[in-house]
């Protein structure tokens, strides 16, 4: 390696191998099949180097930020970096090693510099590449989402670190078993090879740098640039309030009972490093909640980028200040064979993260973003062609209350990053629904001095017969707010309203008719500050504007209009 690296050289390279993850991402979304990948961006994109060092990622799921970190390094000590060569892609999604859910089918390939006097052989390994993304079905005991598990066996077909491509060549045998346990084998074969794809355009970039730049040059500027960002996370944590703070918060069930679930968190900063400690929090449930231990490591990377350095890429020397804690066998280190597959523990405990945060810095934080992200998704035969289908969307909610501005109002949720809900024509078109309405709340948000943003209502009207899945964890508390402001009603889903069926449900597998009606009902954010603080020019433009009811202004914010 060159002891001596000028900084535009770095800041060349730097660019260079943002730009080879953003070509796989752009490789992806042009070849996948499914919805849920090039319209929703339910992926995760991660180049690293020989040393399996993050050096470079694509925008994706926020809650994947560092998830590939975590599997990459588990599935290798599985593997053998021996056993791993030139042409080979590797899959895993066993929910231990991959930080997900079995449907996150997460795979790898290494790269490898051929050696001019020897082209057959592998020569020189530069690195890996590595792209997750969301598959539709893999064999779970249901089609669709798994709310009800209790043992991980339930949840589809585990591969710990399986060759799909052995030296250049498809391993047919795999792709045919993965194939025969789907009940979407066109989709999910598709998207199989829309990843691989990915992966061969982040084998040829990385190359085409090192054989620009040489590696020794590469290699330097990459611990350059890794330097830079620990010593800018360092710096930001330094900056912070420094100090120890606690929250909990709950979940409504695990799926199995309608026993609520604690959650407690304690953040540590100090010293320029962040401890996010999981002690406190409920034991392993039966059901599906149960985190695997490289998600939760995920959370903690996702709020530390977010308080250091939202706007710069990341690596590997961004997270070297962070320790994320929490014991084996507890709701965020699952254990074999403990069910994993209801992630959205991950999206509640985000929040909770950040509750606790605003405890030492109410001066920074905004209130609850709707507690929870509201998923649900339909499964059956479409009734034009017959055809076996699952498709599904995460619906909107108000962004909370900050110190200084409202909540956005019907956004993704903080846990989606740059994700996206599925297009209406999307979710039409390819199932037996149709949407009678889709409209913000009045009211909705929490109030405060900045008020929350504004939840919707989404009426769905079914034509054909299937099963719709509701996924919410967050119905029974409400999201929390700050300051003095609100809470706001939290998320609901209504099946059936207006018949003698009608019911307010969360999570739950429900069997639908042709006619029947769902009603999803997203939360707000949470207030921030005494409503009776907030402007009384504000307050009439959200009446005139329909986000807040003149009744509300005149009881809550205690102006008569």
């Amino acid at each position: 390696m060159t002891e001596r690296i000028d900084g535009a050289t770095v800041e060349v390279v730097r660019s260079y191998l943002l730009s080879a993850a953003e070509e796989m991402r752009t490789t992806l979304l042009r070849t996948a099949f499914n919805p849920v990948i090039y319209e929703v961006h339910d992926f995760g994109i991660s180049i690293y180097d020989e040393h399996l060092e993050l050096i470079a990622e694509a925008p994706g799921l926020t809650s994947f930020l560092g998830a590939n970190d975590f599997s990459i390094v588990k599935t290798m000590e599985y593997v053998g970096a021996e056993n791993v060569h030139r042409g080979d892609v590797v899959m895993v999604n066993l929910p231990y090693w991959s930080a997900a859910h079995a449907y996150d089918a997460m795979m790898f390939s290494p790269v490898y510099l051929p050696r001019a006097e020897d082209p057959e052989s592998d020569g020189l390994l530069l690195g890996y590449v590595s792209v997750r993304a969301h598959w539709m079905d893999l064999g779970a005991k249901d089609p669709g989402y798994v709310l009800d598990s209790t043992d991980v066996h339930q949840e589809g077909v585990l591969f710990p670190g399986t060759k799909l491509w052995d030296r250049g060549e498809p391993v047919t045998a795999m792709h045919e078993l993965i194939r025969f346990n789907s009940r979407m084998p066109d989709l999910v074969i598709g998207d199989l090879h829309a990843q691989v794809s990915c992966l061969r355009t982040g084998e040829l970039r990385l190359r085409e740098i090192i054989r620009k730049f040489g590696k020794d040059t590469v290699d330097a500027a990459v611990a350059t640039i890794r330097d830079q960002s620990e010593a800018r996370t360092r710096e930001a944590l330094l900056q912070l309030p420094q100090g120890t703070w606690t929250a909990e918060d709950w979940l409504d069930d695990d799926g199995i009972t309608e026993d609520p679930i604690l959650m407690k968190v304690t953040v540590t900063i100090a010293n320029g490093e962040m401890v996010v400690d999981f002690a406190g929090s409920s034991p392993a449930v039966p059901g599906p909640v149960n985190m695997p231990f490289g998600a939760t490591i995920a959370l903690g990377k996702v709020v530390l980028k977010n308080l250091t350095s939202p706007n710069e890429p990341g690596d590997a020397g961004s997270s070297r200040p962070l320790t994320v804690l929490a014991e084996p066998g507890t709701l965020f280190h699952a254990v074999y064979p403990q069910p994993t597959f209801t992630l959205w523990t991950g999206i509640v405990a985000l929040e909770l993260i950040y509750k606790a945060l605003a405890q030492g810095m109410p001066d920074r934080l905004a209130a609850s973003s709707g507690g929870d992200v509201p998923g649900f998704m339909m499964v059956g035969d479409h009734p034009d062609t017959g055809e076996f289908f699952a498709i599904s969307n995460n619906d909107v909610v108000g962004r909370g209350g900050s110190p200084d501005h409202d909540g956005l109002d019907a956004t993704m949720h903080i846990s989606e990053s740059i994700v996206r809900n599925t297009p209406i024509e999307v979710l039409e078109a390819r199932s037996g629904m149709r949407f009678e309405a889709l409209e913000i709340r009045t009211d909705s948000g929490g109030a405060g001095k900045f008020r929350g943003g504004c939840g919707i209502r989404r009426d769905i009207r079914f034509f054909s017969p299937g099963e719709f899945l509701s996924v919410i964890k967050k119905t029974k508390t409400a999201p929390w707010s700050l300051d003095g402001g609100l809470e706001p009603e939290p998320n609901q889903v209504v099946v059936f309203p207006g018949t003698e069926r009608e019911q307010v449900v969360s999570t739950k597998r429900t069997a639908v008719a042709p006619g029947d009606l769902i009603r999803i009902i997203t939360a707000g954010g949470g207030g921030h500050g005494e409503p009776r603080q907030r402007d009384a020019e504000a307050v009439s433009r959200d009446v005139a504007e329909g986000y807040v009811s003149a009744e509300a202004a005149r009881d809550v914010y205690g102006l008569e209009l």
